[in-house]
């Protein structure tokens, strides 16, 4: 449905001459940032035609930028804005230019900002898929998560980089990157990757299927001029051949690939759209689908503006249609007016693109005011394509002529639907002027340029194949012949990804990703040509895949692996490796059999394994230049269970009255060899023919101990154990002669005497037992009247002493003291106790040492009586220790005095005093004797008194 809409404006007259507002040239457009660019920087482009110049302003999300704000990541540009280091949660959105002088303003279209990624794949493990042969099979790609939604698929076969090679049996969906196999193979081994494992199950004899679409493409949009792909694909045995038909109407220009499974469209018109087949057929069956194919043409709405002295009216057309396609552009024509007629635009267009977001072009005569045929360039014997791009509504029929003379269609000369003129094979005959005619019912218009034909292009030295090893460098050289008036750029690329360059490319440290076939490129304005060469990098080996367990005993398993890569130097040897969960995690070289694996092997035996124990196993490789990479680790495999394993370390004896005891040292975890590890305990009476198995099922368990109220004491018996586990029994270790337990000591010491030594220590002694079987003693020490029996000290005396030193008593305290013989049996009946008091503890307050005075070589020390308080000791004399500053040792004097005369030496010395009593010795006063000088010195250093 049409709709118009008349604006009027009031009659502002300004001259045209004066100025004008801003018309767009360059506007911004939809941007995906990949967030690990290395550029950092975003720009938008804005730019636009004004007299006097626009100054610009930028929206975000319709909020003005304020690009001189602190910290801003943004700058303007001339009229471009740009964002340095953008930040997802900052600058995504949708972004838009305002364009202003004195006489209008005017808002471009939007152009949005995404942050393309592209996350890793899942790690976890993907289910083998099983397929019978001559079935078809489909394995899902799953891809990770991404923005934008288009991606690339291929697909590895084992190992990279081995892709699968795609035809009419396998198909790789560009829509959803899974793998359709139309029919599956019989191998000769499985197939392991680090994806999915795909297992063909053979099938004899080999049944056939009919052909069954799996890939079917959907009804599908598409704008004027656009490139489309609609994919087909179909399982099925034999394999299926895909057909493709347009139902309602010729096939358009296209190509078909992939064996059929892609259908690709190329520069889609009007007349493009309709219902489109396509059609899977085998000798079993055959399978359609159809779907529909929309075109629309770009969304547009213009603007005149009819200005004579002053501005009389304004018209706006507003065109709606159907709501149907998803994208939709919008076109500000060249209009020069007057700034009423700039502000109704503004205001129009914004209200009118919100609620109205298609809006194809008004109907309208050819005209070629906005898109003149242009000036082109050309190189002999190459192709050549005028555009002709008149803005016309309906579209127009077209026709060209070369100065005077009407072209029309031949081998060489071809005039496309959409008005481009294309000549082959172009020769110097072929430059002139060129006029495109265009017509349609609303009127007719031309417009003429031209064609130069320049020197094609040629390759005079072309790059030459090379070969290094790894870490070397290679050089390729490239050379063309051109026509002088054109610039020349040489391009080098590897396997389609490109880089620029000059003539000459040099690799340095070569790797093996740097192998492959390099292209280089000659590039004028006008055409290019090309020329390859390959590069074979030459290094270790690659990883091996695929490697599994084939076969296993109790100590050796035999692997096999599929070769990798030899990058080009065959493989001499491999070397496979193990770990378990007793090795923590460290590799270690496994021994096998042969001894050394041959380049050209895939199995092997690995043996002196751990029966009973998980493994993982890997395969390296190696040759001439190196050892390679390993490969992944294999599936964990556990050997099978055996038995073998006889104690080593075995004893016992000794324990509770009535007791017999046996010990063992417990068998380590990677020694159990099967499930169900445990023990058999054998024991009997030396004089015994009977013996008696007990079962000890804890596999860490290291005793084993047997009561019996009828054992008598010291009873030799004949033990003997083995292991156990779910592989049957072990042999049994070497008999060995142990002893019952004996009887705990049956008297108590007597003539148990001691003393008081000091404040804090005591002797006592005791007459030794007359039985055989003592160990030991036990003294306990506890206080009479402040301590229980339970917090009592206690003493351990070997069984040949009979006395002992008490320590860590408190001073004038009174403490009972018992005594009782031990063995492993157990303690003895106690002594009658024996009570000692402790004595006074000595002085706490240390001397006042009252001067000195020399006295020829010698120095008179002099002091304080020291008065001991009531609860302390009295005095019986002093102790003066002389020794050299320094030194823990030094001479050590006792005198009943009150003074002392000491030796004069060379250097600086410490004397220390202190009072002795029988309860020990006071605190210590300290003097310093430094030449003459004598300096009152105090030190908390330990002293080791020498006496003489």
């Amino acid at each position: 449905m049409l709709s118009q809409v008349s604006i009027s404006s009031s009659r502002i007259c300004i001259n045209e001459a004066t100025g004008y507002g801003p018309v767009f040239e360059e506007q911004p457009v939809d941007t995906i940032y990949p967030e690990e660019s290395p550029e950092a920087k975003i720009t938008l482009n804005c730019r636009a035609r004004a007299n006097p110049p626009a100054t610009y302003k930028w929206k975000l999300n319709n909020m003005e930028i304020d690009l001189n704000e602190e910290g801003s990541h943004y700058s303007l540009v001339g009229g471009n804005l740009v964002i340095n280091n953008p930040i997802k949660t900052k600058h995504e959105g949708n972004y838009s230019c305002l364009a202003s002088n004195m006489y209008g303003a005017l808002i471009s279209q939007v152009g949005s900002v995404q942050f393309g990624y592209l996350d890793l794949f899942s790690s976890e493990e993907r289910e083998t898929v099983k397929v019978k042969e001559g079935q078809g099979a489909v394995l899902l790609c799953a891809p990770p998560p991404h923005h934008p939604a288009e991606l690339s698929f291929r697909w590895i076969l084992n190992e990279f980089p081995t892709f699968i090679p795609l035809d009419k049996r396998r198909f790789v969906s560009q829509s959803n990157g899974n793998l359709y196999i139309s029919k599956v193979d019989s191998i000769s081994k499985s197939v392991f990757s680090n994806y999915i494992p795909l297992m063909p199950q053979a099938e004899r004899p080999i049944r056939k299927y009919p052909a069954d679409l799996n890939v079917k493409f959907p009804d599908t949009t598409a704008l004027v001029g656009q490139n489309i792909t609609l994919e087909c694909f179909a399982l099925g045995n034999p394999v299926p051949e895909i057909h493709w038909k347009k139902l309602d109407g010729p096939m358009p220009n296209h190509e078909i690939r992939m064996a059929g499974a892609h259908l690709h469209l190329y520069n889609v018109q009007f007349e493009d759209g309709g219902t489109y087949r396509c059609e899977a057929v085998n000798s079993r069956g055959k399978d359609y689908h159809t779907a529909q194919l929309r075109v629309f043409g770009e969304s547009k709405f213009g603007c005149s503006c009819s200005i004579k002295g002053c501005v009389r009216d304004l018209k706006v057309m507003l065109i709606s249609m159907h709501n149907i396609l998803d994208q939709y552009t919008t076109h500000f024509y060249e209009c020069k007016m007057c700034h009423k007629c700039m502000h109704a635009i503004n205001a129009y267009s914004t209200k009118f693109v919100m609620n109205n977001p298609y809006c194809p072009s008004s109907a309208c005569a050819p005209t070629f005011e906005h898109n003149p045929v242009k000036r082109v360039l050309a190189a002999k014997n190459g192709r050549v394509v005028i555009e002709c791009r008149p803005k016309a509504a309906p579209k127009p029929t077209f026709s060209w002529s070369k100065d005077t003379e009407l072209l029309s269609n031949s081998t060489r000369v071809f005039i496309w639907e959409d008005g481009s003129l294309e000549i082959l094979n172009v020769t110097r005959a072929d430059e002139g002027r060129y006029t495109c005619f265009a017509e349609n019912d609303r009127g007719k218009a031309n417009s003429t340029g031209s064609l130069l034909v320049t020197e094609s292009t040629k390759i005079t030295l072309a790059p030459s194949n090379a070969d290094v090893k790894v870490g070397e460098n290679a050089w390729m050289q490239c050379a063309a012949l051109h026509d002088p008036s054109l610039d020349i750029t040489f391009i080098w690329s590897l396997d389609g990804r490109n880089g620029s360059s000059n003539g000459e490319l040099l690799i340095k440290n070569a790797q093996l990703k740097h192998a492959g076939r390099y292209t280089c490129t000659a590039q004028t304005p006008v055409d290019n040509i090309t020329a390859s060469a390959h590069l074979v990098v030459r290094g270790p080996p690659g990883a091996p895949g695929g490697v599994r367990v084939i076969n296993k005993t109790d100590k050796s398993v035999t692997l096999q692996w599929s070769r990798g890569a030899d990058n080009h130097s065959p493989i001499s040897k491999y070397t496979i490796q193990y770990r378990n969960s007793f090795s923590k995690d460290v590799w270690k070289n496994a021994t096998t059999s042969p001894a050394d694996v041959e380049g050209n092997a895939e199995t092997s035996t690995v043996k002196d394994l751990f029966p009973w124990t998980e493994y993982e196993f890997r395969v390296i490789a190696t040759n001439t230049l190196g050892t390679g990479e390993p490969s992944s680790p294999s599936p964990k495999e556990k050997t099978l269970e055996f038995l073998w394993w006889r104690p080593r370390t075995f004893g016992g004896g000794g324990g509770t009255s009535r007791e017999l005891t046996i010990t063992w040292t417990p068998v380590q975890p990677q020694y159990y060899y099967g499930p169900n590890f445990g023990y058999i305990v054998a024991f009997r009476p030396q004089d015994d023919y009977q013996w008696r198995r007990v079962i000890v099922a804890d596999p860490q368990a290291n005793r084993y101990v047997h009561k019996e109220s009828s054992i008598p004491p010291l009873t030799q018996f004949q033990v003997k154990v083995k292991a156990f586990n779910s592989k049957g029994e072990g042999p049994y270790s070497l008999t060995a002669i142990i002893y019952s337990a004996q009887d705990a000591p049956s008297e108590a010491p007597v003539n148990v005497n001691g003393r008081a030594l000091s404040a804090t220590e005591a002797i006592v002694w005791w007459l030794p037992l007359s039985q055989s079987n003592i160990d030991g003693y036990q003294v306990k020490y506890w206080r009479n009247q402040e301590d229980s029996e339970g917090g009592a000290q206690r003493v351990v005396v070997p069984g040949k002493e009979n006395h002992t030193r008490l320590e860590g008593m408190k001073p004038d305290s009174s403490y009972l003291i018992e005594i009782r013989g031990y063995n492993s049996a157990g303690y003895g009946p106690p002594s009658e106790h024996l009570q000692v008091h402790t004595k006074k503890p000595p002085p706490s307050r240390p001397p006042t040492i009252l001067g000195t005075k020399l006295k020829g070589q010698s120095v008179n020390i002099a002091w304080e009586h020291v008065e001991p308080l009531d609860n302390e000791a009295s005095i019986d004399g002093y102790k003066v220790l002389y020794r050299q500053q320094g030194s823990s040792t030094g001479t050590l004097y006792t005198t009943s005095r009150r003074y002392i005369d000491l030796p004069l030496h060379d250097g600086d010395y410490v004397v220390e005093v202190r009072a002795h009593t029988e309860g020990g010795d006071g605190a210590v006063a300290k003097i310093k004797i430094s030449g003459n000088s004598f300096t009152d010195y105090h030190s908390d250093e330990e002293t080791i008194y020498e006496k003489i």
